[in-house]
């Protein structure tokens, strides 16, 4: 025997996780136990732990994201206590948490204000001519004519040109119009 030689064996690799592998901080291989010690289903999928550790670790700075609006929101209405309402305007008004959450229903958080456009008033040009689309109030006459139409008076001409016959009282016997 040559003595003290170890025998020979090739560089050693050191293994991978699949956390590293996926570029992840959640431990996909923990997410896998728990998964398949959990009984929800008989086998578990090679990526699924893998898209669930993705999913826990995309969430928590997005929640702090919607308590932080979500506080905004609760300031916003002299409050100090944060509710449903003030988590739903959040989400509503932020365009990330609205892809996000946007099928989720959250309980007690009512709806976004909403009013279409065509109810709201148009605003007034300022300093420029005649807007082109119409607005829903009439203006104010500029030369003291009223819009409402004259009430003509009986035996008067009326604007059309046309004398109207005097309108019929009703001597109060008792009958009502409408009644023969």
């Amino acid at each position: 025997m040559t003595g003290n030689r170890k025998p020979f064996s090739l560089p050693s690799k050191k293994g991978k996780s699949r956390s590293s592998k996926a570029g992840l901080i959640f431990s996909v291989g923990r997410i896998s136990r728990f998964l398949k010690k959990g009984k929800y289903e008989d086998r578990v999928s090679a990526g699924a732990p893998v898209f669930l550790a993705a999913v826990l670790e995309y969430l928590p700075p997005r929640l702090g994201q919607v308590l932080d609006l979500a506080g905004c929101a609760a300031r916003d209405n002299n409050r100090t206590r944060i509710s449903p309402r003030h988590i739903q305007l959040a989400v509503r008004n932020d365009e990330e948490l609205r892809r996000l959450l946007g099928t989720v229903t959250i309980a007690s958080g009512g709806v976004a204000p909403n009013i279409h456009q065509p109810l709201l008033p148009n605003k007034p040009d300022s300093g420029k001519g005649s807007s082109s689309s119409e607005s829903l109030l009439p203006d104010k006459p500029s030369s003291g004519k009223s819009f409402l139409p004259k009430k003509p008076d009986s035996g008067k001409v009326s604007s059309t040109g046309k004398g109207l016959p005097p309108k019929k009282r009703d001597s109060g016997k008792g009958s009502s119009p409408g009644k023969s």
